[in-house]
Parts: structure tokens; sequence; C-alpha cells
């Protein structure tokens, strides 16, 4: 039985701490803040409850797998998840709606050609078949294994392009490009490129310049599904959570390890805040990598041919501007789960957002409108909570101070408390902004402004964000770190690392980095 020591209790984390607890390790989770569940977040107030994280659950197998090798009990039977239909529903810049149903590509052509005309169903289905020649090209070294040490050959786009007109009208095949080229090139459509900017932008990623290969996000939503737990995505936390605890892995809140210790030239356990030393045979890091640099005394976690992350690159991820809506009147029957209101000037909001410019919403940006029929979302039938969020820059007047969103729960709240996320008192910029997504979302729901009886405003924390989920091309540019750094018995998990972020790849990432200690850094991944 060896010791492991693992920093921050994010869902990548706890997911190696229960495979290694299953492994037969003695496993401990030290975590600063006062809860667990990293970017998982919750915010309640006079009954209402809103998830401030990821709103979704795309992928479940693979917290259906880590629940099934972790235990006799599936997942289903300790969370209650049901599939999201419609997916989404979409109102674009020119006033077209169009509702797409979950994990249906004959669905989705049907709907996008009744509501955007003839033909752009089938141009919709013909990219969603070549993205998915990118996902079998890439699902294995992405997300089944742990990063190959000549990573250098994901630096090739996967995606295949179709072939372009050179000189004279010969064909040409298209040489690799940026997402936004491909909606250009394939989809000429502005409704159709503005549906799959969107997945790009949700992720972090700038259509500009993010490969071809982010095709494969509405590819993996579109065919794998949308699901939604009862009481939200932090009950897939408190589950996580619960199941590291029946495994014996032990928690510590509010324990910030200052420094990784070394000894013979490995790691060999964690310094705490208050002086304190916990000895370990591994240490597993689930933070980022700037402050698993500073945890090494400055060292580099990576050595000079591995995969490394920029030294800005945290400053550079978009994160969420996020309005909590307490609303008088009941939820319609037949209302989306989630819509998506795009932006007037799709070019003015990546400017905005990606932009060097003072990080502020433009004036009518995309807003994703969340509203969940769950009992536990709400006092009574007679209200309902709506979650509203945009992409924003994390610099800048939405910025909120770099503690806020770590989810410390209020000082008579326990760690299962997902609840003690604080809303901001809002400065003139946020409540400008909170009133554009609020006029933005009223193209969801008619007559909002009316039906709020308080609303909370969640800024984006100073700082940046989690980054999305590696994908091949543009020369290893979206690659993430490997889990196994230069250090022995140093490992490291979670969205800043191999496969990069996501809920369903910080689950890969736990089950990648478990089975690297369990089997041995040779491992190369379950056939």
């Amino acid at each position: 039985m060896a010791r492991i020591a693992v920093i921050g209790a994010g869902m990548g984390a706890m997911a190696a701490a229960a495979r290694l607890a299953v492994a037969g390790h003695r496993v401990a989770v030290y975590e600063r803040d006062g809860t667990y569940g990293g970017a998982v977040r919750r915010f309640e107030r006079a009954g209402f409850g809103f998830d401030t994280g990821p709103g979704l659950l795309h992928l479940p197998a693979v917290y259906r797998d880590l629940f099934v090798k972790t235990g006799r009990e599936p997942l289903e039977s300790v969370l209650e998840l049901s599939q999201v239909d419609p997916a989404a529903r979409h109102v674009f810049a020119d006033g077209t709606a169009v509702s797409l149903p979950n994990a249906s590509r004959a669905g989705v052509l049907a709907a996008l050609d009744g509501a955007l005309g003839a033909g752009a169903g089938e141009r919709w289905s013909d990219f969603l078949g070549r993205a998915r020649e990118a996902w079998d090209r890439t699902r294995r070294p992405l997300l089944e294994e742990p990063l190959w040490p000549d990573w250098q050959v994901l630096g090739r786009d996967p995606y295949p392009a179709l072939p372009k007109r050179g000189l004279f009208g010969r064909r040409r095949p298209a040489t690799d490009g940026t997402l936004a080229e491909v909606a250009r090139r394939e989809l000429k459509d502005p409704r159709l490129t503005a549906l799959l900017e969107s997945y790009a932008v949700a992720y972090g990623f700038d259509p500009r310049t993010a490969p071809a290969s982010a095709a494969i996000l509405p590819y993996m939503e579109q065919t794998f599904g949308s699901w939604y737990p009862r009481g939200g995505i932090r009950a897939l936390a408190d589950a996580l959570y619960e199941r590291c605890r029946a495994r014996k892995v032990e928690f510590a809140f509010g324990a910030e390890v200052t420094r990784i210790v070394e000894a013979d030239g490995r790691a060999a356990g964690v310094e705490l805040r208050d002086g304190s030393c916990a000895e370990a045979d591994t240490v597993v890091a689930g933070i980022a990598p700037d402050r698993l640099t500073a945890l090494l005394k400055g060292a580099e976690p990576w050595g000079a041919d591995d995969v490394r992350p920029a030294a800005d690159e945290r400053r550079r991820v978009p994160g969420r501007f996020t309005v909590a809506l307490a609303l008088r009147g009941p939820r319609p029957a037949d209302a989306a789960h989630r819509t998506v209101v795009h932006a007037a000037d799709p070019a003015a909001e990546l400017a905005a957002v990606f932009g060097a410019g003072p990080g502020t919403l433009c004036d009518r940006p995309t807003v994703t409108v969340l509203r969940p029929d769950d009992p536990a979302s709400r006092p009574d039938d007679d209200h309902e909570a709506v979650t509203l969020s945009a992409a924003a820059a994390p610099y800048g007047d939405l910025a909120g101070p770099s503690t806020a969103g770590t989810g410390a729960p209020a000082a008579t709240a326990g760690p299962r408390s997902g609840g003690g996320e604080a809303a901001v008192e809002e400065t003139a910029a946020q409540a400008a902004a909170a009133d554009r997504l609020i006029e933005a979302a009223g193209a969801a729901i008619p007559g909002l402004r009316e039906r709020v009886l308080w609303r909370a405003v969640l800024p984006p924390a100073e700082g940046g964000s989690v980054p999305g989920p590696a994908l091949a091309g543009a020369g290893g540019r979206f690659l993430r770190p490997a889990n196994r750094t230069r250090i022995p018995g140093l490992y490291a998990v979670g969205g800043w690392t191999h496969p990069g972020g996501g809920l369903a790849h910080a689950g890969m990432s736990g089950a990648l980095v478990a089975g690297l200690i369990v089997n041995g850094d040779d491992w190369r991944g379950s056939q």
C-alpha cells in the first residue's frame, strides 16, 4: 500500500483519488478551499439553486465507467441522470430559431432544413461526418492514452478538409486551417457559422485561431448527447466526493499546500501552510501549472522537450460572466432546458472576448440561458431559477477578485455545501453587463424583466478559467502537458494537463493518472 497525497479536490483529482483508493493505496486529498469540485460550483439563495460552472454533462460514459470501476453501485444508483431534449434551442441574430434534438443526427438535419432552409441540414451533417473522421483519428491518443512522448505527431490537424480550387480551376488539397475557415468554406450560412463557433467559444477557444480539429466539439455533444443530473451538476461532484469517502479517501479542507517535498530526486510529500508535512510515496497535483511551479520553488514540472504551457495562459483563457435570476411565475412545460441566443455582431464579440482590449462585453453578446425543470432548483412550482452566462475576458472591469468563485462556503457550512459561492456587489460595469444579458435573454424568455424577483452577479475570477479540451493540429499548441512530470513520483491531473478541460476530460485525466501510478510509467492505456 502506497501513500498518495493529492493536491486539490477538483473533479479530475477526485476521479484519480477514487481509482487509486480502490487499487489499495492510502489516499489523502489536501484542498485549500472549503469544498470540493473545482469549477463545479453552485450558488444558492432563498430556496433557489444555480449551477455556476458547467451546466450539462456530455460523454456520461466517463463517469459511468468511474463508478463501475470504483464500486458495485453504478452512477445511476446514486444520481438521477436524464437526457435533455431538445439538446438546445438556438436563436440567431436575424431572429431565426431552431430546436436541435438530443443525440439524433437525422433529427438535427431535419430541424436545420426546416428552420434555415433546404440544404442547411445536409451541409451540417456532412461537416459532422468529417468531424467524426477527426474524432476517430485522435480519440485514443487524446483521450484514452497518456500523452505520447513524440507528441509532435499530433501537431498535424486530423480534420479532413475539403479540396480547394487552385489556379486555372485545378483542385488541390486544402491546407490545415482554423475552425472559422472551415465554417466559411463548408457551411456557407452565417447562422450555421454562428452555431459552430458557439461550441468553440463555450470551451474558451477563439474560432479564428482554433484548429479545424475543434470540429470534434459539436460532434461529441450531438453524438453522445447532453445530460442533466437532478440537483444540478453539483450533484455529480457530491456523488464523486461520497464515492471517494466510501473508499476511505481522506479529505482535508482549508489545507493549503505550500511546497512539494523532494527526497532522493523524487516527490516525497507535501508541506502545508501550518508548517506540517505529510509524507507520501507519490504526489498527484490537481492544480494549474503556474501554481505547481511555485510549489516546486520555481523548478519546471516538465522538461524542455515536453508540451509546455505558455507563461500567461491562465490570463488568456476566457471565463464566464454569470447572472443568476430568481423569477416569479412557473416554468412553462415546453421551455427548453438550454437556449443559446447568438450575438448580433459575432466579430465584435470575438474581439471583446479574445482581444487585447479592456475586457468588456459587446453590446449584445451570445447568451446561454439555462432553465432546468428541476424542483431542487426552486423553492416551489410558482417560481423558476434561470442562469444566464456569456464568455468574458478574464481581466478588465468585468472580472471579480481572484478569490471570487472559489466556492469557499460560509462559516457555518461544511465541505458538502457547494452553495457558499458568493455573488459580488455589482460594479457599474458588471450591472451594465448583467442588463445586456437579461435584454438578450428576452429572446428566450418573453417578459423576462417583469418576472425578476432578484438577481445575483457572479463574474469571472481575475486570472482566468480552466482551458478547453486538448486538440490536435496547430503544431501542438492546443495540447496539454503530460500527466507524468519530469520529477519521479509527481503526476499532474485535471483540466490544465492532458487531456484538457471539461467535465468528461477531467474524469479521463483521473483515469490516466491512476493507470500510470498503478501500472507504471510505461503504461499505454486500457486496450
